[in-house]
């Protein structure tokens, strides 16, 4: 019995004793003498894996730091390490004015962060009023309470609802079209009335009074993978900048080159004044997660205490930012952002052909780069999700483990509570022949699920 106390208190997690590539070794739960089953890791993690398992140099990188200084107070010192990070994420970005990057570990603690660079920034420019913040529905940004509070997925904020000042934090619709764009409504249409609610939602908290809106540029596991309608984050854009209000996009899940470019936003044609990222940053092998601040958000500051009220100890972790600065060297060299886009729509194309186009329960496929979610219902014909009780999304994951390849199941796609996904997001280094190998994992275990139910 595991001393962990892990996520699922009825089960232990399956134990994985090495790893390389796009490849997880499992240990055999009870028979040590059997071989160690292989799985193709088509998840990375949780979207986390960029250039491989195990991968030598990065650990070679991460090595070589781990010789000279691994820890420091960053109230005190730096790292040449960080700082040589920070000067590559942002060097080109020179038009877009992006200014600053605060190294953190998490995602939760960037967002946590950004909750705070915001707060700060309308305090040091005197309009502490602005404290209230707009989130969507259906939306995640991480597990530390200002994170939840911002979240709209019901399921995980539920057992602290009484810890989160609701009267704070505001929520308005997702942009979902697949689920909530009305029949006969054009995409136009739909974006206009989420733009109209948004708008309204500013008014009737008062715009002296909002702070900031945080949405994900594609939605990552509360969703699945759910890439905005054309035209929506430009008119978010527009909205924020008429009634002074900062836009806080989170890329955690969805950026650091997963759709194609290292920022999601840079395909939305717009700027944020502050991004959070992490996950495959350093492709797992070190925490790591950042906030990038703009010009704007820096001069706030800058015109106030020239301070930001907010550290962690293991703040701008030298070690992170030497696996951070590896990888990113290789993908660069590399060419993996072309890979992602050219892959990932290779990708795409196989699900539509061979999973969607083929079985009634698969009643959407989306996403963009490496990052796709398959959405499963009863059938096409009403996309109604099946009941929560039938866990079709772990039960599908389950098989497509028994079929060596691991993908990553999540429930709560329509409502936080009913509808089932899976989303596939594996390292940026796969090929065509990788994506084969998923597709029909995937296409015997939706078979085999429907075998079984049937």
């Amino acid at each position: 019995m595991s001393k962990i106390l892990h996520r699922d208190l009825k089960t232990t997690p399956i134990i994985i004793e090495s790893s390389s590539g796009n490849y997880l070794y499992a240990k055999h739960p009870t028979n040590p003498d059997t071989p160690q089953q292989q799985l193709f890791d088509a998840i990375g993690g949780a979207a986390v894996i960029s250039v491989g398992h195990n991968n030598d140099e990065v650990n070679q990188a991460v090595i070589d730091q781990l010789q000279k200084v691994a820890y420091i107070h960053s109230g005190t010192f730096t790292t040449s390490i960080s700082e040589e990070l920070a000067t590559e994420l942002l060097e080109n970005y020179k038009s877009e004015k992006l200014a600053k990057v605060y190294f953190a570990n998490s995602g939760s603690e960037a967002n946590e962060a950004a909750i705070k660079l915001v707060m700060q920034y309308w305090y040091e420019s005197g309009k502490g009023a602005k404290c209230h913040f707009i989130s969507r529905k259906q939306s995640y940004h991480g597990n530390c309470l200002g994170g939840m509070s911002l979240s709209g997925h019901v399921a995980r904020r539920k057992p602290y609802e009484s810890l989160i000042d609701s009267s704070k934090f505001h929520h308005v619709s997702p942009c979902f079209e697949f689920r909530y764009k009305k029949s006969g409504q054009s995409s136009a249409e739909y974006v206009e009335g989420l733009l109209d609610e948004l708008e309204e939602e500013i008014l009737e908290i008062g715009p002296e009074n909002v702070a900031a809106f945080f949405a994900e540029t594609v939605v990552g596991a509360t969703t699945g993978c759910v890439t905005a309608a054309k035209g929506y984050f430009k008119g978010v854009r527009e909205i924020c900048d008429k009634y002074d209000i900062l836009l806080v996009l989170d890329e955690v899940m969805c950026g650091s080159g997963r759709t194609g470019t290292f920022f999601a936003w840079e395909q939305e044609g717009i700027v944020p004044d502050i991004t959070t990222c992490g996950k495959a940053i350093s492709s797992g092998a070190s925490p790591l997660s950042c906030v990038v601040l703009t010009e704007k958000v820096l001069k706030g500051l800058t015109n106030g205490s020239n301070q930001f009220n907010c550290g962690h100890t293991y703040q701008s972790f030298a070690l992170s930012c030497a696996a951070g600065k590896a990888v990113q060297k290789i993908v660069k060299r590399d060419g993996l952002l072309q890979n992602v886009t050219d892959v990932g729509e290779y990708l795409g194309q196989q699900l539509h052909d061979k999973v969607l186009s083929v079985f009634d329960i698969v009643i959407d496929v989306r996403g963009r780069g490496l990052f796709w979610a398959i959405e499963f219902g009863k059938s096409k014909t009403t996309n109604e999700p099946f009941d929560e009780s039938d866990n079709v999304a772990s039960k599908i994951t389950d098989i497509c483990m028994n079929h060596g390849v691991s993908i990553y199941p999540c429930k709560g796609t329509v409502d936080g509570f009913k509808g089932d996904h899976v989303i596939i997001a594996p390292s940026f280094t796969v090929t065509k022949q990788d994506i084969d190998l998923i597709v029909d994992a995937v296409v015997k275990s939706i078979q085999e699920f429907i075998d079984i139910v049937a």
